[in-house]
């Protein structure tokens, strides 16, 4: 299957990129200039998205800096909820499947259970907001379509809390991560796999059962602090940087914009509609942290 996957060269876009092949599917990157949802406009958008001829396409595309957001309103309502509208509006001209991925920043993060699809939705912030602005539009478009909600998002690529965590503790021997927030830590590699399987699925069976909304996330859940101990064991295993890991509160740690206390979602839909299971969160971590911590020692042992 041809993939057309939007964005600029995130996680997800790169990892769709590395998988596809091995998917057996060919996957084409279409992000800015061509592309850009920052201005969303339908004729440019289904131009764009045109010229890739896509049999399906993962809306990738996302306004993710969750505390920016707070200052950035009008770009974040831009990018995630009229920009993934016209997605799927030119998805529905061309007659093709959309897979749009969004977040678990869709809940107020207070319930003590993982959120299932049916759960109410109720985010604290802008990101949040703009996420679910962007799930409506793409329900109302009238595409054919699949939602993907995701959470923790990390791979080998991009800014996110592995690279953070290696960065950190090459130079520190302890590390305050926050400890009393939950979730499901995700590998962008996996999800890419998903998205791509959801999206071969719509393009295959007409059944109703595979539209609307479902939740994808790796399997397993911890907090932050689980997250940050499992990446510094990975690590040591392969002989790079580890610390050892202070548990503090979220009061410890204030961020402009609120983080859900419990960000797990339920993904037994996912996995009884389209047969998708992602792996356990700590072998995907750990494969991740060997490949980084591996590029890192090749690196300087080239220079």
């Amino acid at each position: 299957m041809r993939i057309a996957v939007t964005g600029g060269p995130g996680q997800l876009v790169l990892s769709m990129l590395e998988r596809g092949p091995g998917c057996g599917h060919e996957v084409i990157a279409v992000g800015p200039p061509a592309l850009d949802l920052a201005a969303p406009d339908d004729v440019a958008i289904l131009a764009a998205l045109a010229e890739a001829r896509p049999e399906a396409i993962v809306n990738a595309a996302a306004h993710t800096a969750v505390d920016k957001a707070e200052s950035e309103h009008a770009l974040a309502f831009a990018i995630n909820g009229a920009g993934a509208g016209a997605v799927a509006r030119a998805a529905l001209r061309l007659g093709v499947p959309l897979v749009q991925i969004s977040t678990d920043y869709v809940f107020a993060g207070d319930q003590p259970a993982p959120y299932t699809e049916d759960d109410q939705t109720g985010p604290t912030g802008v990101y949040g907001a703009s996420k679910l602005a962007g799930e409506e539009a793409v329900l109302a478009s009238g595409a054919d379509a699949a939602i993907l909600r995701t959470a923790w998002v990390y791979s080998p690529f991009g800014a996110n809390f592995v690279k953070t965590m290696l960065r950190l503790a090459a130079g520190r021997d302890e590390l305050g991560v926050v400890a009393d927030q939950c979730g499901n830590p995700t590998s962008a590699l996996d999800l890419a796999e998903a998205a791509m399987r959801v999206a071969a699925n719509l393009g295959a069976r007409p059944d109703a059962g595979l539209r609307g909304v479902f939740h994808a996330t790796g399997s397993g859940e911890a907090s932050w602090a689980d997250f940050a101990e499992e990446i510094f064991a990975a690590a040591r295993a392969h002989g790079g940087p580890s610390a050892r890991v202070r548990r503090i509160t979220t009061a410890e740690y204030p961020t402009p914009a609120r983080r859900p206390a419990n960000s797990r979602l339920d993904c037994g839909k996912l996995a009884a509609r389209h047969g998708v299971r992602f792996p356990d969160w700590r072998a995907s971590t750990a494969a991740v942290v060997a490949r980084l911590v591996r590029e890192a020692q090749e690196g300087a042992g080239a220079a």
